[in-house]
């Protein structure tokens, strides 16, 4: 378990102060300016050996994304935007971040901004996110007024502003071309890609998108060493993680732990176990709504790491577990996400428009049992065709927890075709 002394996010169940003045008492804004008089490629350097990966799904090296920026400004700006559109169904850390410790966000802004020659910044915040906005809004208006963020930030010599900007509430947002798209007052649907964002991005200038748990870890880092991060976690895993437990568990939390735990600690050390008992539960989603489950047996011994859960068919997302019991309709659970993301679709991809709906509606039949068998294989067969053909994610999103639910309870689906072509002769009858 990870010691208190490891913790990065102090204040993380509002038990202390979110002020300006909190957050020092905490150790936030201490030496900033001398991190920044220590040069661009000395931060990034310390990121990139610190192993940290982007803690909003997709999981890649932070420091490397940040390299692709261009060292010199060929007369264009270059922008920083802070992904804080947490949708993903089962997902809430951010938000815990942004109520509750505000500054390591904006400390973290103001230094990522500086590596990437970026003198000005956006954050995109969840349209449902009112009070979260708010209080982020609140905790700027303070840096601003202490000169740790406009001209001279912090005393580092750089000039750095920091937008917030409310989103609609799109799921389809969460994904950056399509967060580009919204902050430049479009409809929010992806790019193609390339060019990337670092080449060009918002207003055709260079950019760089990060989560807002990325950002928010970075000072910790410099402060206390990308070595001591590092050491934390597995190889490819490293640091600590925010995870969001929710579902058939005695106690549903947030928490801040050491990545690579194992799952059954996670639940076990800081939920009170699993409702009922651990040979009480059916499956886990361990990684946010669109990350396919595992069911116990592979529970039983899962890391929670990038590398185990996408060798064992799932991945680490945005660490938003979800734990399922034996009481579950897990048919009728996956089917929900399915209806989700066919509702969340933007609609410009073919395969994901048609896709989602057509794989939705034939999950809603496979609920009730009104199907035949063959279509169970029919369906892993379209999930295919739209995994992997789509501009963005989403696509994949809407066809993994289908094939989860194939490759590990296919047995339960052929019993309930069987249990509803029973019932339905015997009414026939």
């Amino acid at each position: 378990m990870l010691s208190d002394r490891d913790r990065i996010f102090t204040n993380l169940y509002g038990m202390h102060e979110c002020s300006l003045a909190g957050a020092r008492r905490r150790g936030h804004w201490d030496g900033t300016a001398d991190f920044m008089a220590k040069g661009r490629d000395w931060i990034i350097d310390q990121v990139k050996k610190s192993g940290l990966r982007g803690r909003g799904g997709a999981g890649f090296p932070t420091g490397l994304k940040w390299s692709f920026m261009p060292r010199k400004s060929d007369g264009r700006p270059h922008y920083l935007v802070v992904n804080a559109d947490e949708s993903e169904p089962g997902t809430c850390k951010d938000r815990e971040i942004m109520r509750h410790d505000p500054h390591t966000l904006i400390e973290g802004c103001l230094l990522a901004g500086f590596a990437m020659g970026s003198e000005t910044g956006y954050i995109y915040i969840r349209g449902e996110f009112i009070r979260e906005r708010q209080l982020l809004q609140r905790a700027m208006d303070e840096a601003y007024a202490s000169g740790l963020l406009g001209r001279n930030a912090a005393g580092s010599g750089w000039d750095f502003d920091l937008y917030l900007h409310h989103g609609a509430g799109a799921y389809i947002c969460g994904e950056e071309t399509a967060l580009l798209e919204s902050l430049e007052g479009k409809k929010g649907m992806p790019r193609m890609k390339p060019p990337f964002p670092a080449a060009i991005g918002l207003w055709g200038c260079p950019t760089t998108v990060n989560n807002v748990e990325s950002i928010a870890v970075v000072p910790t880092i410099l402060r206390r060493g990308a070595s001591w991060f590092a050491d934390l976690g597995s190889k490819n895993s490293t640091g600590t993680k925010i995870f969001a437990i929710s579902g058939h568990v005695n106690s549903p939390c947030v928490v801040e732990e050491e990545m690579a735990i194992s799952l059954r600690e996670l639940i076990d050390k800081h939920c009170g176990g699993v409702r009922g008992g651990w040979n009480n539960l059916k499956a886990v989603i361990p990684g946010g709504s669109s990350v396919p489950l595992l069911p116990k047996r592979l529970c039983d011994n899962a890391l929670m790491e990038f590398g185990w859960l996408s060798e064992n068919g799932s991945g680490l997302g945005t660490a938003a577990v979800i734990v399922m019991d034996q009481s579950t309709d897990v048919i009728k659970a996956i089917w929900r996400l399915s209806k989700f993301y066919k509702h969340e679709s933007c609609g410009q991809c073919t395969p994901c428009r048609e896709g989602a709906g057509w794989m939705m509606r034939v999950m809603e039949r496979l609920v009730q049992g009104d199907a035949d068998i063959s279509e169970i294989d029919m369906l892993y067969d379209v999930s295919k065709q739209v995994e992997g053909h789509t501009i963005c994610a989403l696509g994949d999103a809407a066809a993994w927890p289908i094939q989860g639910l194939i490759r590990h309870f296919r047995d339960e689906m052929e019993d309930r075709i069987k249990t509803g072509r029973w019932n339905v002769d015997r009414i026939a009858a």
